[in-house]
């Protein structure tokens, strides 16, 4: 009976996401989570009993919690991470945002959402092309999809080099943007025009999870 209850924990412990920690970053990145707790990160514009962490993983209830954004600010970078959201999941990663206003407009939102339940008209109307997953929130579309049905981790990989903006969702290229293109979108978004400031995650309404987010700083396309 021992025995059996012993292989009962191992096998329970197995099946528990690992932390994620600095020294697993990729070669030239580092970690922004360190699979513990909320270092490096605040609460803006939210509550903060709204995030927390979970085995390893970084997780947003969804009710209220605004955005969880970095001390730290960044220009040129590149940021990867997984992320995992319920049906009818919303939620988006900041770009150069500053800790004012709403990071859609102020800064850039990538967007993070459940697509097909937003493209029923059953439970959503007028899901527009630039609210998409990866898309540079209210400004560029993706160019295809390849997100992977709600409850199934996603990759996603942006990078913002100068005017350039990338995302990459589940190993395909989705949005290769020139923001001086779209200036035109100013106006309602002047954060494209943002040239530094925070990185951030966004609770909306739903429980979403995070893990292995990880930085790596670039220099400016504009640099020699």
């Amino acid at each position: 009976m021992r025995c059996h209850i012993l292989l009962c924990l191992a096998l329970a412990l197995a099946v528990l996401p690992c932390p994620s920690a600095a020294d697993e970053a990729p070669s030239g990145f580092q970690a922004l989570f360190n699979g513990k707790n909320l270092d490096g990160w605040k609460v803006n514009h939210g509550r903060e009993s709204a995030w927390g962490v979970d085995h390893g993983l970084l997780y947003t209830t969804g009710e209220g919690g605004g955005w969880l954004m970095t001390q730290k600010e960044y220009s040129n970078f590149e940021i990867r991470l997984e992320y995992k959201v319920p049906a009818g999941g919303n939620s988006g990663v900041a770009i150069r945002s500053p800790l004012k206003g709403d990071p859609a407009y102020t800064g850039m939102e990538i967007q993070i959402l459940d697509d097909p339940w937003y493209k029923d008209p059953k439970n959503y109307k007028g899901i527009r092309n630039v609210q998409l997953t990866g898309s540079v929130y209210g400004v560029v579309p993706p160019s295809t999809e390849a997100v992977k049905p709600a409850g199934e981790w996603n990759t996603m990989d942006i990078t913002a080099n100068g005017s350039h903006v990338t995302v990459v969702l589940n190993g395909t290229k989705i949005v290769d943007a020139d923001l001086d293109r779209y200036k035109k979108h100013a106006k309602e978004h002047p954060g494209i025009l943002r040239k530094d400031g925070h990185l951030g995650l966004q609770s909306h309404t739903n429980r979403v999870e995070f893990r292995h987010i990880y930085v790596k700083e670039l220099k400016s396309a504009n640099e020699s």
